[in-house]
């Protein structure tokens, strides 16, 4: 008999409702990975991008995810107004009880859902995970055919998969921030609806976001680690003012 085997079944959770809102803007080839597994983890996720996107447009109709177009990204344009297009999404939802921002190139490990449940969410909060950094589409596709585990036997997280990513602290924000690939709040519990809206790139807004929280109010979740889909010529900063890294494909890494 193994450890799994004589490990008690884990509590069972209470329901609760999870909706996300996630900005793709000339990212279809990330998205391509992302929402057919994401979507199954949340009641209604819905999808912002540009009229100029077609291809993204395309994958939501495919997969029969809520799509909303925008005249606030236009990426081609040099025009990417992330936060405003945040809203938009956020002002569709019904945000009667937790909400998700994600990127469109973060794809949740399967248990992402129940491990929630079952972390007895403090609605006045906002939560943070961590990420791991897959380099390029042939990485991402050696760990789906042949995926090490994240959790083992409901008593373990293993970090070994992939490099973990950096986590955000300021000293001006008084310490950990939750960034903006994965920010989770409850918008009744904690009376934020909306992102800042005065910035028009993708750079700084989930920090001015998350800094609407006190240090007290945040908080990360050791139980979840995404997994961050990035091209093989990924640097800081790349994408924040749109596109401009190669695609995310197994020809091209």
């Amino acid at each position: 008999m193994t450890y799994c085997d004589q490990n008690p079944p884990p509590p069972k959770c209470e329901p609760f409702g999870i909706e996300a809102v996630l900005v793709c803007d000339n990212y279809s080839d990330f998205l391509a990975y992302t929402l057919p597994h994401n979507k199954n983890l949340f009641d209604r996720i819905v999808v912002v991008t540009s009229y100029e996107d077609k291809a993204t447009q395309k994958l939501c109709e495919f997969h029969h995810v809520e799509c909303l177009k925008t005249d606030l990204l236009e990426s081609r344009k040099g025009l990417f107004c992330k936060a405003q297009a945040i809203n938009v999404g956020l002002d569709a939802l019904k945000k009667s009880d937790w909400v998700v921002h994600l990127d469109a190139d973060i794809w949740l490990p399967p248990q992402t859902r129940i491990l929630l449940q079952r972390a007895e969410l403090d609605k006045s909060m906002l939560y943070g995970i961590d990420r791991f950094i897959v380099k390029g589409a042939e990485q991402w596709h050696d760990f789906i055919e042949k995926p090490q585990l994240q959790h083992e036997c409901d008593s373990w997280v293993h970090l070994n998969a992939f490099p973990v990513g950096t986590r955000v602290m300021q000293a001006a924000g008084q310490g950990y921030v939750p960034i903006g690939f994965f920010q989770l709040w409850n918008p009744k519990g904690s009376g934020v609806s909306h992102y800042p809206g005065e910035h028009t790139d993708a750079g700084r807004t989930d920090v001015l976001f998350a800094q609407l929280w006190p240090r007290s109010k945040r908080a990360m979740l050791p139980e979840i680690v995404g997994y961050h889909l990035e091209s093989i010529d990924s640097a800081f900063g790349l994408n924040w003012i749109g596109r401009k890294s190669a695609p995310f494909s197994a020809k091209q890494s």
